[in-house]
């Protein structure tokens, strides 16, 4: 069962973080998500992907970027996690 999260990832943040959760103007939720990689050759994905994996205690390969690799919102899906998980470690969106 895999789930989907949408990100708005900011590169350069000066530290890897989740911020919580905005709502886009269409009102669906996404997480603020922060990482001190740069945008550059892939390393604040891969970041962001690491970053995403052990918060939840999956493993990195279980951690998709499935559209917006090149842009600040991502559409992530994650394998081996529940809605619930996602509520537990970053709160209710």
């Amino acid at each position: 069962m895999a789930i989907r999260l949408a990100v708005r990832l900011t590169p350069r943040g000066g530290r890897d973080a989740a911020e919580g959760w905005a709502r886009d103007e269409k009102g669906q939720p996404y997480l603020k998500v922060r990482v001190a990689a740069p945008p550059v050759e892939g390393a604040a994905n891969g970041a962001l992907v690491a970053l995403i994996a052990k918060a939840l205690k999956v493993s990195r390969g279980s951690v998709r970027i499935v559209t917006g690799e090149q842009s600040r919102l991502k559409i992530l899906e994650i394998d081996g996690a529940a809605q619930a998980d996602l509520d537990r470690v970053f709160g209710s969106p």
